[in-house]
């Protein structure tokens, strides 16, 4: 957790939200992107180019499961869970 914590706080994340895009619009974290997991596939060139990911979703189950595939495919990034989790990170 002092990772992300100190991504967010440094302003240095890319904070993408891996939730369906009506979950999405139903609330997210402040200043984050929305790449479904389905899409995480087609999309692996614009995550490449990203620094910083710090990966969210409802509970953290999603995000874990795309950070597991990330991180072995080569594009580092970290779990933060929640996207509620990352909203009160983004405020402590």
């Amino acid at each position: 957790m002092n990772q992300i914590l100190a991504r967010i706080k440094a302003g240095d994340a890319t904070v993408v939200d891996v939730r369906s895009r009506m979950e999405f619009m139903g609330g997210n974290a402040a200043g984050s992107i929305n790449f479904p997991m389905d899409e995480i596939e087609e999309r692996m060139e614009e995550l490449r180019n990203m620094r910083n990911l710090v990966l969210c979703c409802a509970s953290g189950n999603r995000s874990g499961m795309v950070a597991d595939f990330l991180n072995a495919s080569g594009i580092p990034c970290v779990n933060a869970g929640s996207w509620l989790d990352v909203n009160y990170l983004q405020n402590s």
